[in-house]
């Protein structure tokens, strides 16, 4: 059986784009050309029932390394915890006080862009340092 090469990382969400255009800048990604045939992605959209327009969005990582991101609209809100997160890997090789100031540097610069911060988990005897966020809808994300 082959293995699998690539996958993308969906989230449900109220705002697709917003909160796509909030991960390319967390993580350096771009918004992709839109669908072939249209000249932007406002007409892209024009083009569709109005039902359908902005229920959707993606981003992707431009060197093709990283997965692809999706944003589908859904109608209920966020009420639990995420099963599953991003961990965005800024401290990488670093620890103690270096790692953490890497790691609040960073913090601060996604809290200015609207994420939230929940709290810093410190270094323990198995694991270095991170902070616990959640991006502009709520859905919670490390960077460590």
């Amino acid at each position: 059986m082959p293995s699998i090469k690539q996958f993308q990382v969906t989230f449900d969400c109220a705002e697709p784009e917003r909160v796509a255009r909030f991960w390319c800048e967390v993580l350096g990604y771009v918004v992709p050309p839109p669908p072939e045939g249209f000249a932007t992605w406002d007409d892209y959209e024009s083009s569709r029932s109005p039902e359908d327009r902005g229920s959707w969005f993606a981003c992707s990582d431009p060197s093709g390394v990283g997965p692809r991101l999706y944003f589908q609209r859904v109608p209920e809100g966020k009420v639990v915890k995420n099963r599953v997160h991003l961990d965005v890997r800024v401290g990488t090789g670093l620890v103690g006080e270096e790692r953490l100031a890497v790691l609040e540097a960073e913090c601060a610069r996604l809290v200015a862009l609207g994420a939230v911060r929940v709290r810093l988990l410190p270094a323990d005897d198995e694991n270095e340092s991170c902070i616990g966020m959640q991006d502009i809808e709520g859905n919670e994300f490390c960077i460590d």
